[in-house]
């Protein structure tokens, strides 16, 4: 009897563990209906479709290559410093981040981890659950470094992140919803985050949103779902804070993003096992009922406003006093500061083009370079279309590793794309100038640690994808 149970003890351990090394499986079982279209202006276009695992194998499978470039990436950054190694953040993902990722999602990142192996990728769940938080990461590492008074704490104020809008009634030329969005990031991570994720899943709503490979989320948050919510937002400045025992920010956004059919379904997910990573205020719409909000997501200060007529801006300022006195050290009366030189622009856009703002105003938006601090056009970090790479002044925290950075894509949607799940978009900044990694790297030296993997990234122009009939 003592033999048998210990057998049984011992299938179960192996039953527990058996999900994270999936067998061998014949692709085409996994493949059906899903394809990806070659590169256009910059855009890499795939369609997934099923199950969970079926949706996650596709996407590892035809996104191989971008995949194993992306976690390379996403390991530069994170370590080069040498203050924690890739074997931190990996031992995270299985021990902080996988207990409260849930079984549809674990089923698609094991599906991801599947189809890169059935590619030759030897990546395994552990790094594909780490390269998903790449976006919370900062957050988790100031909160760790903090509690264990680690020398050398990870800085105070995270980098500013994206500029984007969204206005209806009276602000819109045919009064519907319109948003916009570009994506700020380091240009190592900003060359890569070029495609469009079209998502039929066997559940939820369809989507159609923009992202980087080997996320199940967008990760920089711009897309639309067949229930008609309009999603987007930018990061809070200068915010502290993370809950290890929350769920992560990546399965709460990809989850709004499939199941939301209501303004109030999006706050209702967001906000459940809020752990504070990846802290935004979201810019949210409603198509079918012309309403807009804003959620500003802290840790411990939420702040919802809705509005049927007017508009919300971002621009990574935070909003509410108590949240900013509590959760951040911004500096509300700093109009250096990037986050209030953009606010105040997006204030005098939205004043100027009132009853006109449609599909080419917000291109024009996302590609301005008028810095309300100096008061001229000077392409720099306080600009709506940001070149922190041309900033004269550095200013913090965009420093190293943060200063090859600035827009690197650009999203815009009215109602009736949405209606007809679509939406144009841009590779590379919206003004139409280049980055050229050698030119540089020749004049900053001491970024020469982005040599192995800065890419030259080119502005391209505007291109609608839509999802597949």
């Amino acid at each position: 009897m003592r033999r048998f149970a210990i057998l049984l003890a011992s299938l179960a351990l192996v039953a527990a563990f058996l999900p994270l090394y999936p067998q061998e499986v014949r692709p085409d079982a996994h493949l059906k209906g899903a394809f990806r279209k070659p590169p256009q202006n910059g855009w890499i276009f795939v369609h997934l479709e099923g199950s969970p695992f079926d949706i996650g194998y596709q996407h590892g499978y035809l996104l191989a290559p971008e995949i194993q470039d992306a976690e390379k990436v996403a390991v530069l950054e994170l370590t080069h410093e040498g203050k924690h190694d890739w074997k931190f953040f990996r031992n995270a993902a299985k021990d902080m981040m996988w207990p409260h990722v849930e079984p549809q999602f674990r089923e698609e990142l094991l599906g991801i981890t599947a189809g890169l192996k059935a590619k030759g990728v030897k990546l395994d769940i552990w790094d594909v659950v780490a390269l998903n938080g790449l976006c919370e990461w900062e957050y988790y590492v100031k909160e760790f470094d903090r509690q264990h008074r680690t020398t050398g704490q990870a800085m105070l104020a995270l980098p500013d992140r994206c500029s984007a809008f969204i206005a209806t009634g009276s602000y819109t030329k045919d009064g519907k919803v319109i948003m916009a969005h570009n994506n700020w990031t380091s240009y190592l991570e900003g060359a890569r985050w070029t495609v469009v994720f079209d998502i039929a899943p066997a559940s939820g709503q369809r989507i159609l949103m923009d992202g980087f490979p080997g996320l199940i989320h967008s990760a920089d948050d711009f897309g639309v779902n067949a229930a008609g919510i309009m999603i987007t937002e930018t990061t809070i400045s200068h915010f502290s804070g993370y809950d290890p025992n929350g769920i992560p920010e990546f399965v709460r956004a990809r989850k709004a993003m499939q199941y939301a059919a209501s303004i109030d379904d999006f706050v209702r997910i967001m906000k459940e096992g809020n752990n504070g990573g990846y802290a935004n205020t979201w810019l949210v719409a409603d198509r079918k009922t012309n309403e807009i909000a804003s959620l500003e997501l802290g840790l411990k200060n939420v702040t919802l406003m809705r509005k049927s007529d007017g508009y919300f801006v971002g621009s990574n300022f935070p909003i509410a006093p108590k949240l900013i006195k509590e959760e951040t050290n911004f500096n509300v009366r700093d109009m250096a500061n990037s986050a209030n030189a953009r606010h105040a622009r997006w204030e005098q856009l939205m004043t100027q083009y009132k009853g006109k703002i449609d599909v080419a105003a917000a291109q024009g938006f996302l590609g301005d370079h008028y810095d309300t601090f100096e008061k001229k056009d000077d392409a720099n970090e306080r600009t709506l279309d940001g070149h922190v790479d041309l900033s004269s002044r550095g200013s913090p925290p965009w420093q190293p590793p943060y200063g090859t950075a600035g827009a690197v894509q650009n999203k815009v949607a009215d109602a009736t794309m949405a209606e007809h799940m679509s939406f144009t978009a841009a590779a590379g900044h919206a003004c139409g100038l280049n980055f050229k990694a050698g030119e540089h790297l020749r004049n900053h030296t001491g970024f020469a640690w982005e040599r192995s993997l800065l890419r030259d990234m080119d502005a391209y122009p505007w291109t609608t994808f839509s999802i597949a009939p």
